[in-house]
């Protein structure tokens, strides 16, 4: 089946060539170039690895982007853009090259693992003692583990697209696709600069809105011999332009950043880096204009069965990208104006988590501490924004949509900002109780407040409906709310353990320390706080639609049992004569913080106090929702009466009767 289907699309896909050569081509042209220019291949005056290293690597890292667009591309089209009738077969064939374009994805992460570390021990591939290094310290050097890391999530990509069959699964490969372009964050410039995290999460968003805007442009172009003039190809060049724009603000907001990071003064620029980036911003720019002129006015064509103008600017589009991602692969092996270790900071504190020591915690820092996470303040931003979006469409239309939900939406994305960048945010990195702080307000008190903003209520009546069956963003949202995986989540006793034990399981164990550590952890562990309390929460007071309700007796039961447990866990960690994390907490030696057990004491108190607030303001708020579950039947109940001359009352009272005959015939 397989091969029938790949051999067939390569039949039906023969003059999508064209695009496909225009980026590649371009792409590999413009390497020596821009490394010529960034003296990205220069020999090293020690050590030199031989030139078939340093140009190998410039031009494996081609192959694997480009591989990696072209899967991410297919896979999201196949999921989620192209229409699809009984007589065509446009995602399976999709679906079965994202999974030949991941096979070579994987091939060269795999070659470029080789020649990364051929490369940083200095030495040739040829080498007889290449093999032993490389099997050696393959695993423990970050830029060759991460590499070795997506060309296996790259390979279980392969094996998937090249026997997937449903939709969801297209869908869950597209996701794990974009997941495994993340790792790559963690090695080149990024890995070594100044603002450590700030640099890994712009270049993860940078990577990720690359991979999908190139991909899925050069995606759209392979599948246009497969989609009719008319409908199809004109509803699939307009849903991927949304997706294109989202990734242009993505790419332009992240790549502004990171040159913020590593340009010094504007003379910069005049460097050698700052002339590639000024490369990568006109190819960004030229972009911009043509995705416009899509929206303006190409896309009208299309409906109208003019096609040829569209698809001669998109091979000037990809050509374009194919510069850019030559000029981008050069760029990540070229030095930076701004050298990775200009911070001189010899103190234990920036060692252990990359950021200065904040100085003592007095009642001030509480409102002047303040290190801005561009990561959780982007997500606040876009939820935000998205939000309101909805709100303004939904009263566009002449529906109402209640002003406190909004209210208490907005609130809760503040609130959850002030943590993760304003005191417990600063102070978490270094101190266990603030770290504390943090964890409650961000598991506990902005669920709180998100939940009862019903942001998927909103989304279901905000979003249009597509009439293709395509999965949009509603139909995605629908497709999770009636998922068989969120039925098992949102069991309150599944929902509730995860709440806990998580939280057990996370402080005591190596978990907490890799969390303080490494930024990985660190960003995992937020987004972990954040589902588990928002899930909790959801399924007490959630009015969102979902999987049915328990009564609301048995959730108050299941959050006395939730809150006794998290109290449990406060006055053991109060009352705990064993440090945790202490490969950290016995390193960062505070000057103004010589007890750390004793700061571990007040962690216990904070996670046993905060939590009692909380869990009063839920079981009010689980109360009055019984309440109003029991008005909502009463009424009901009503309704059904007068409708049926009240013929449940009769009923039973006619079996009353017949009960009482029975009894009298047998005295």
């Amino acid at each position: 089946m397989t091969s029938t289907v790949a051999a067939a699309g390569s039949k039906d896909l023969g003059p999508a060539r064209v695009p496909l050569l225009a980026l590649g081509v371009a792409a590999v042209l413009a390497v020596p170039l821009a490394a010529v220019i960034g003296e990205a291949a220069t020999a090293p005056v020690v050590a030199d690895p031989g030139a078939f290293v340093r140009w190998g690597i410039l031009y494996t890292r081609v192959v694997h982007d480009l591989a990696a667009a072209v899967t991410i591309g297919l896979l999201v089209h196949a999921a989620y853009l192209v229409p699809e009738t009984t007589r065509t077969n446009r995602r399976l064939i999709a679906t079965r090259l994202a999974g030949i374009a991941a096979g070579l994805w994987a091939l060269a992460g795999a070659a470029g693992a080789a020649l990364t570390m051929a490369d940083s021990i200095g030495i040739p591939l040829t080498d007889p003692a290449f093999g032993q290094q490389f099997t050696t310290f393959a695993w423990s050097y970050e830029p060759t583990r991460v590499a070795l890391i997506t060309a296996g999530v790259a390979a279980v990509i392969s094996l998937g697209a090249l026997v997937a069959n449903s939709r969801a699964t297209m869908a869950w490969l597209s996701l794990l696709a974009v997941l495994g372009v993340l790792p790559l964050a963690l090695a080149g410039h990024a890995a070594g600069a100044t603002d450590h995290s700030t640099a890994v999460n712009a270049l993860a968003v940078h990577l990720v809105g690359v991979t999908v805007w190139v991909g899925g442009l050069l995606a759209l172009a392979l599948l246009r011999p497969l989609l009719a003039d008319g409908y199809d190809f004109a509803a699939t060049a307009s849903r991927y332009s949304t997706l294109a724009g989202w990734c242009f603000g993505a790419v332009a907001l992240s790549g502004l950043q990171s040159a913020l990071i590593r340009i010094g003064p504007l003379s910069d620029l005049g460097t050698r880096y700052g002339v590639l980036l000024l490369v990568k911003t006109a190819a960004l720019l030229l972009l911009g204009y043509a995705g416009w002129r899509h929206r303006r006015s190409l896309l009208a064509g299309l409906r109208a069965g003019r096609s040829t103008a569209f698809l001669r600017l998109v091979v000037v589009e990809l050509v374009v990208m194919g510069i850019a991602m030559g000029t981008a692969v050069a760029l990540a092996r070229s030095a930076p104006p701004v050298p990775d270790t200009a911070v001189d900071d010899p103190s234990p504190v920036f060692a252990l988590t990359g950021y200065p020591d904040p100085g003592p915690l007095t009642g001030d820092s509480w409102l002047t501490s303040w290190t801005t996470d561009w990561l959780w303040l982007s997500l606040a931003v876009v939820a935000v924004g998205l939000y309101v979006a909805g709100v303004q469409r939904l009263r566009k239309r002449g529906d109402a949509w209640p002003l406190h939900r909004t209210v208490v939406w907005v609130l809760g994305w503040a609130v959850f900002v002030y943590a993760t960048s304003g005191a417990p945010g600063v102070y978490g990195r270094v101190l266990f109780s603030m770290h504390m702080v943090m964890h409650m307000v961000v598991a506990m008190l902005v669920p709180l407040l998100l939940v009862p903003a019903a942001p998927i209520l909103l989304a279901l009546r905000a979003l249009p409906a597509r009439p293709d069956k395509t999965w949009g963003p509603r139909e995605l949202v629908l497709q999770v709310v009636h998922s068989r995986l969120l039925k098992v989540f949102a069991n309150p006793v599944v929902a509730a353990a995860l709440f806990f034990f998580s939280l057990a399981i996370f402080y005591y164990s190596p978990l907490f320390e890799l969390a303080l550590r490494t930024h990985t952890g660190h960003v995992l562990m937020m987004v972990h706080f954040l589902l588990t309390g928002y899930l909790f929460t959801w399924v007490l007071i959630g009015i969102d639609p979902g999987p049915k309700k328990w009564p609301p007796l048995m959730l108050l039961v299941v959050l006395f049992a939730t809150m006794s447990f998290h109290a449990f866990f406060g006055v053991v960690m109060t009352g705990s004569s064993t440090l945790l994390a202490p490969g950290f907490f016995e390193l960062v030696r505070l000057p103004w913080m010589t007890n750390p057990l004793g700061n571990q004491h007040e962690a216990g108190a904070i996670a046993w106090g905060i939590g009692e607030a909380p869990t009063v303001i839920l079981t009010l708020l689980v109360a009055v929702a019984w309440v109003r579950t029991d008005r909502a039947e009463t009424k009901r109940k009503d309704r059904q009466a007068d409708r049926d001359g009240d013929a449940e009352l009769a009923a039973y009272n006619a079996h009353l009767q017949e009960l009482k005959r029975r009894n009298e015939r047998r005295q």
